[in-house]
């Protein structure tokens, strides 16, 4: 008897990274080895020296195939054992480590586009569907566009044990979102990049793709981003590390806006709930802000705040190493930990 595992893995392409795939054949019962791939193929490595390590992390049951065959996230290492110089969750690890005493919980909300025949999903050949105001949570076939494809996956995602916590259609024809979370900093990346991964494989079977372009349609018409809510133990519990970590986020705003997706500028204009990617401001229930306070938060004086400006094809390992390391090292300063 064997089991079939599917190696998935973050490759090098620059600006955006790309997920990459590959399926190994086991013994029934067979751990899960190291593997290998071309990196040469991958934007990883020389032609001259390509070899590189897979290394599982994450495992999860395989929606798709079922039986026992799963998915397997993997870092990718040098042969050497040591992390590959595009392993930003190695990055991750270390400081969500340091700081694991705060216990940082994280969701990231995941907007993406379907695309069919060079235009997204519900556009009409040669021109624009009516403007946005109706197809977000919208209902009908005249308001909505892939639904079909959105509950295999949900279904997909349930049946992998990732913690999918809602989907929503979002403001531009074609435009969805899936929420992963709550979980750890590690925890919440892994799922997501498994999610991404269901989505584009599952998207094939319908001729359709998935893009995290953050602007895919120039115009009057939303971005694409990774809203991404945090929380430590303190912020669960009182108002102050709140408003610590909404003011540490601003004095570290060009290292996060430049570690939170390529194309930021074309999404974060100041326009379509957007701050200015060159400006800073928190506020209360504020989405035009650049970190949103929900409303029940300062009503409660406790909660977790909403960093609006991670881009659709961000890295989530970057994306919560940064949050956990500035807000963290924040609260620990102030003695609010």
């Amino acid at each position: 008897m064997t089991y079939r595992a599917e190696y998935i893995w973050i490759d090098g392409t620059e600006p955006t990274a790309r997920l990459r795939s590959k399926t190994k054949v086991l013994a029934d019962g067979a751990e899960l080895p190291d593997w290998g791939f071309d990196g040469s193929s991958t934007n990883q490595a020389p032609g001259k020296a390509s070899d590189c390590v897979l290394r599982p992390v994450f495992t999860c049951p395989d929606p798709i195939r079922g039986g026992d065959d799963v998915l397997v996230l993997c870092e990718v290492l040098l042969p050497d054992m040591t992390p590959h110089k595009t392993n930003t969750r190695a990055q991750l690890t270390s400081v969500a480590e340091r700081h694991a005493d705060q216990e940082s919980w994280f969701g990231i909300e995941q907007e993406y586009t379907f695309f069919k025949d060079g235009r997204p999903l519900g556009f009409p050949v040669g021109g624009f569907p009516a403007p946005q105001g109706f197809y977000y949570c919208g209902v009908g076939a005249d308001e909505v566009y892939g639904r079909d494809i959105v509950e295999a996956h949900l279904d997909a995602c349930l049946t992998a044990g990732l913690a999918i916590s809602g989907i929503n259609a979002e403001v531009m024809p074609g435009q969805w979102e899936f929420q992963v979370g709550p979980g750890g900093p590690v925890e919440v990346a892994d799922q997501l990049w498994i999610a991404r991964w269901l989505l584009y494989r599952i998207a094939e079977d319908y001729d359709v793709s998935a893009t995290l372009d953050p602007k895919p349609v120039k115009g009057d018409w939303n971005g694409a981003g990774a809203h991404t809510n945090f929380s430590t133990r303190a912020m669960r519990s009182g108002y102050e590390p709140i408003i610590t970590a909404c003011e540490a986020l601003g004095e570290k705003a060009d290292e996060h806006i430049a570690g939170y997706g390529a194309g930021i500028e074309r999404r974060l204009t100041g326009m379509h709930e957007t701050a200015p990617w060159s400006e800073y401001h928190y506020g209360v229930s504020d989405r035009g802000a650049s970190v949103r306070i929900p409303w029940q938060v300062e009503a409660e004086k406790k909660g977790y705040i909403e960093d609006r400006r991670p881009n659709a094809n961000c890295d989530p390992y970057v994306v919560t190493r940064l949050i956990v390391g500035t807000c963290c090292e924040a609260l620990e300063k102030a003695g609010q930990v």
